[in-house]
Formats: C-alpha cells, structure tokens, sequence
C-alpha cells in the first residue's frame, strides 16, 4: 500500500491524541468546579457517582455536561432550588468508585437522604472487561445505594468489539439493578439510536467524550426517571401539606 493513502489516516489520529491531551487539561477544572458547585445551597440535594462524563469532560463548560443539565430538569420540574454534590472522579472504574466516591456517599447518607441520585459508572472498565470481577464490583456498589438512585447502563460505543462488550456488561446491569429494586436510566438504547454518523457529531474532538450537544442526548437517557422523581416529592410535599393544614 502506498505510504501516501495512509497519511491522512495519520493526520486524523494524531490531532485526536493531541486533542485528548488538550482535553485532558481540563479535568482539574471541572473538579474545582463541581467542588464550589458543592458549596451552593438548595431546597433539594442532588448527589451523583460516576467518572469524566459526570465531570463534563469534552463539554464546553463543566455546566453543559449532563449533570447540570438533569439538575436543571429537576429544578424546573419541582420549582425548587438544588444543590448538587458531584462525587464522580475522572477516569474512575468500578473499583475507584468502590475505593473513593462511596465512602464519601455513607458519610453523605448519614447526614441527608439525596432528593435525586444518578449512577453512571462502568465504561472504563470496557477497556479491560473482566466479567466476573465486573459483576462482582457493580455488586458491591449497587448494594450500598438508596433505592430512590438512578442507574444507568453503559453507552453505545459504536465499535462491533466494544458493543460486543457493553452488551454483555449491560446484561449484568440490568439484571443486578433489578436485584436491587434500581431504576435503569436506558442511555445505550438512547445513544445507539444516534448512529455512528451522529455520535461523531455529538463527540468531542477527542472522539471519545461528549461535547455539548452529546450530553443533552446523555441527559435526555434520565430526564423521563427524573420527572417521575419530582412527581413523588411534589405529592409527598402535597401530602405533608394537607396534613398540616387545620381541620375545618
């Protein structure tokens, strides 16, 4: 094969390493973001597990990942304020979730019961899927989930020997969120249905994270769960209310 008729192939790989790099760099920003976004109060607690999609990476803004997007839809559903305390980390798998955002979820949970709850979390361990351990460590951490927490099964990633993969690891899921009594947030369906076409429209230039209009689709996986969640606390306000009226 002529060298030349490979060049261009090199050029798309390279500016993509180099735009990973770039992105890269913003992962201590978005950090300190969601850490004084933690410090704003709300009439509600949104809490949230999960990795560098939780964080935004390859949006924008830290903001126009779909963290803040489902906590707007929330905000707007049940005419209340939010805070939102983002415990996902860059890059975590399964296991540094176990080690690291759910120690600082018990400690949460002694405190307040979260309002809202989304779990993303298991795409990194596609990399190097080992099925036994994977069940065994989305287990664990469903385990220690409040009831009222969303999950969400893994994402389209468009590639035969990955979606191969996210199948098997989407079964698992499923079938331990059921175990569980969690509710499943279907953003592989949601972001299989964009096509290969139009998951590279919605990607960042790294090609592998999100960009803005990627993480309204991501978003759009939990807004249906999270207006049913604003509808329970919209009756259960409701509820408390007529309770406290005085008889006539």
């Amino acid at each position: 094969m002529n060298i030349l008729t490979l060049w261009p192939i090199s050029l798309i790989v390279r500016h993509r390493e180099a735009e990973a790099a770039r992105i890269d760099l913003t992962i201590p920003e978005n950090s300190a973001f969601w850490r004084r976004r933690q410090k704003k109060a709300g009439e509600l607690l949104y809490v949230v597990i999960g990795d560098s999609a939780a964080q935004g990476i390859g949006a924008s803004k830290p903001y126009r990942g779909y963290v803040q997007v489902v906590a707007n839809h929330f905000a707007k559903e049940t005419g209340r304020t939010v805070r939102i305390v983002n415990l996902s980390v860059s890059g975590a798998r399964l296991r540094e979730a176990l080690a690291i955002q759910m120690p600082k979820l018990a400690e949460l949970l002694r405190e307040a019961e979260p309002d809202l709850m989304t779990v993303l979390i298991g795409a990194n361990d596609i990399n190097s899927f080992e099925k036994d351990r994977f069940t065994a460590e989305l287990e664990e951490l469903y385990s220690q989930l409040p009831s009222t927490a969303i999950v969400a099964d893994l994402p389209s990633f468009h590639i035969p020997q990955r979606e191969r993969l996210v199948t098997v690891a989407n079964r698992i899921v499923r079938a331990t969120a059921e175990r569980h009594g969690l509710t499943v947030a279907p953003l592989y369906a949601v972001t299989k249905r964009q096509g290969i076409v139009r998951a590279v429209y919605q990607s960042a230039a790294d090609l592998f994270h999100p960009n803005d209009r990627g993480y309204e689709v991501w978003a759009s996986a939990f807004l249906p769960d999270v207006a049913s969640r604003a509808r329970s606390i919209r009756a259960r306000e409701e509820t408390s209310t007529s309770e406290a009226s005085p008889t006539q």
